[in-house]
């Protein structure tokens, strides 16, 4: 049982992912373990036409020091209802005699149960190289796949055991094989951070740059779960430090197409992870997936909430560095405050066009004062509009909120930010490119405490009284001409009546931008 791959974190993940995009739920434990408890159930209250015959499997499965004593060529063949047998159950408690004398009594070394587990899918899975070789020295196959077509190298790259990963080797394993979805041991060693296993699936032949149709790579899975070693030691191996994924649909929490090992760290949260990738060569101004870390840090920090990927939870933060400190030592190694993004996504009606936007910009959009200071003392320059000529103070305000309540920024943090943009010296009567303003940002938003702000602190009606490109005035937006809610906000629609000194009759019938 193999859950697909996504990604989160998410990036926007995705998760990973904020994705969720995307390490695989890897759970082949748990079938072992669904294999054990049925048979635990099964096997006390089934019965069978000889139970005799099947004294021998109950015996073994219950660790009782007799259970060899009807040991013969017919009970080593028995099944439970759910296909365990005595050498299952022999494998499964560790038990190396048993195993030799079961076998030796003519037991079938590849019998699988019906969920398609076989003694070595057990020792591979318990780590015991032991067992292990004495099952493939009896005959037992090292390519034999269990569900999802999951081998048996598999099993043991994720436990890390690189003595059965040795011995299955030696017998001839094939190192490359995939399973259902397209993964392959080395994945499984890098998800699940094991170094040394790494390094002796390598030398065994693995392919360090396989593949997968979502753009995973062994590097990137390392990678989404913050492995450093793991994903040294792939380095190490001569894996690219800039290659990108190249996801074969980026919809959904599916990863971005150009997400490096770099970003996939800093979206999940792997800030030291992060850190040591760019001391090994990483590009911390690299755009590669439309944004580089230090715009990403915005979302990470403070994510949407909702359904789509943008409404992801944050990552979990693993390590010792926080995202502010991350922030800093990122800027200290490199990483432009002022860098802005080349391409953006098209933004559609009342969206904020990332495509020329800056760190600062990124955060004040999520309204992340603490992340605001933090840059503007490094030396971000507050004024940098995006492509639209769209300022901090507006998208601070509102400007780009396209689901009213699922934004970050609540009342009391979006009317600090839009506070201290306004003292560092920022146009409260700013008009960008599609005739948005501060007051048509407070209307997105429908905060009423912020439009009344907004005016106090100089907007003037004869300017934002207009309707943008769009079509929409402040009070058009208030009564529910706005993306992702068509309701009416009364007390919004109060609060832009109030200070604008208007009524229905005088809300705008013309366009107030040019262009």
């Amino acid at each position: 049982m193999i859950a697909s791959l996504t990604f989160q974190q998410s990036q926007k993940l995705y998760g990973m992912t904020r994705i969720q995009f995307v390490f695989p739920a890897i759970v082949m434990g748990m079938v072992l373990t669904v294999a054990v408890s049925a048979a635990d159930v099964q096997s006390s209250t089934t019965t069978t036409p000889s139970s005799d015959s099947r004294s021998l499997v109950d015996a073994v499965e219950a660790g009782r020091t007799d259970a060899l004593d009807s040991l013969n060529e017919v009970s080593v063949k028995q099944r439970q209802p759910d296909g365990m047998t005595a050498l299952h159950w022999a494998v499964r408690h560790g038990k190396s005699d048993w195993v030799t004398a079961i076998i030796d009594e003519g037991a079938e070394v590849d019998a699988v149960t019906d969920y398609s587990i076989s003694p070595l899918a057990i020792a591979c899975e318990n780590g015991d190289a032991t067992i292990a070789q004495i099952l493939l020295s009896a005959g037992a196959s090292p390519d034999l796949t269990i569900a999802g077509k999951v081998t048996c190298l598999m099993l043991a790259a994720r436990g890390g055991d690189v003595d059965v990963i040795d011995t299955l080797l030696r017998q001839g394993a094939d190192v490359n094989a995939k399973q259902r979805s397209g993964q392959t041991a080395l994945m499984w060693a890098a998800a699940a951070g094991h170094a040394d296993a790494i390094d002796r699936l390598i030398a065994g032949g693995a392919n360090v740059n396989e593949s997968l149709r979502s753009g995973f790579t062994p590097m990137m899975f390392a990678c989404r779960n913050g492995h450093i070693e793991a994903a040294m030691r792939l380095l190490d191996h001569g894996v690219d430090i800039s290659a990108a994924m190249e996801p074969k649909n980026t919809s959904g929490r599916n990863p971005r197409k150009g997400m490096t090992a770099l970003m996939l760290a800093v979206e999940s949260g792997h800030f030291d992870l992060a850190l040591r990738l760019v001391g090994r060569g990483a590009d911390p101004n690299d755009q590669s997936s439309e944004f580089a870390p230090l715009h990403a840090l915005a979302w990470v920090r403070r994510p949407q909430v909702g359904d789509t990927p943008e409404g992801d939870p944050p990552p979990q933060i693993h390590g010792s560095v926080s995202s502010l400190e991350f922030a800093a030592k990122l800027i200290d190694a490199g990483a432009d405050v002022n860098l802005k993004l080349r391409r953006g996504k098209a933004p559609g009606k009342a969206r904020f066009n990332t495509r020329g936007a800056t760190p600062f910009l990124m955060a004040s959009q999520t309204c992340d004062l603490p992340y605001m200071q933090l840059l503007l003392d490094h030396g971000a320059d507050p004024m940098i509009t995006n492509h639209d000529d769209c300022t901090a103070l507006m998208v601070a305000a509102g400007v780009g909120v396209h689901h009213v309540g699922e934004h970050p920024g609540t009342i009391d943090e979006v009317r600090q930010a839009v506070q201290w943009l306004v003292e560092l010296g920022l146009d409260i009567n700013h008009v960008d490119k599609n005739g948005e303003t501060a007051m048509h940002g407070a209307a997105y938003r429908c905060f009423p405490e912020i439009v009344r702000l907004v005016a106090k602190l100089g907007a003037d009606p004869e300017i934002w009284n207009h309707k943008n490109r769009h079509g929409w005035s402040p009070l058009t937006i208030a009564k529910g001409y706005r993306p992702g809610s068509f309701k009416p906000d009364p007390p919004t629609i109060q609060a832009v009546m109030e200070v604008g000194k208007i009524t229905d009759e005088d809300a705008p019938t013309e366009r107030g931008w040019q262009g």
